[in-house]
């Protein structure tokens, strides 16, 4: 895809979209780091069901830790893979305390040292909690990426690497948000809403469903 096409779709997204944020929600960067890792393989939806009830009695490492793995567990259970994830946030929470003084690291390789952070999670809290131009790959931004035509891959290494390399800087800081509202409101998996989409006309998916 030229330039001037990758220029376009994005002017469309932010003119229909100026700040986008995380639908993820949280008050602390804590609170979104656990979110974040809660959300692998699961909706963000689920997530904050869970979470808004989790976060009125333990809402900082110590509070989480005290509250202990089994009764984590309770609280996450309705999420995909809640056994494996309650044992990571604990020992993420200990990590957090003993080895970077309770704040969470602002950089991602250190950010990827804690249990169940990898490079999509630390993406992901380094753009909306320390507005860094990064770029989570998740399945969303995956499949748009690949329709689209922005930056065929694949895997999400390749789809990062080309994302970084074909957006222009101006719109990196947002260009996560937007192809992830996009992909998962529009641009669905088994059936893309392409009659409503307003970036269709610029994009390279061969398969496009036009009509309502």
């Amino acid at each position: 895809m030229n330039k001037k096409k990758i220029l376009s779709i994005f002017e469309i997204l932010q003119a229909n979209d100026p700040e986008p944020v995380t639908e993820l929600h949280y008050e602390t960067t804590f609170q979104l780091l656990i979110a974040v890792i809660l959300s692998a393989q699961a909706t963000d939806k689920s997530v904050n069901a869970a979470t808004t009830k989790l976060y009125k009695v333990a809402g900082t490492p110590e509070k989480i830790i005290k509250l202990g793995e089994d009764k984590l567990k309770f609280y996450i259970k309705t999420i995909g893979l809640y056994n494996a994830k309650a044992k990571n946030v604990i020992l993420t929470c200990k990590m957090l305390i003993e080895d970077f003084n309770n704040k969470i690291p602002q950089d991602r390789e250190d950010l990827q040292k804690l249990p169940g952070v990898g490079r999509k999670t630390a993406n992901v809290v380094l753009n909306n909690a320390f507005g860094q131009p990064t770029i989570g790959v998740d399945t969303h931004v995956f499949r748009v990426s690949n329709r689209l035509g922005l930056a065929p891959g694949n895997n999400v290494s390749q789809v990062e690497k080309g994302l970084e390399k074909n957006i222009p800087d101006n719109f990196k800081l947002h260009a996560h948000h937007w192809l992830i509202i996009l992909g998962r409101y529009t641009c669905m998996a088994r059936k893309p809403l392409c009659y409503k989409c307003k970036v269709t006309e610029l994009c390279d998916y061969k398969n496009k469903n036009l009509k309502e």
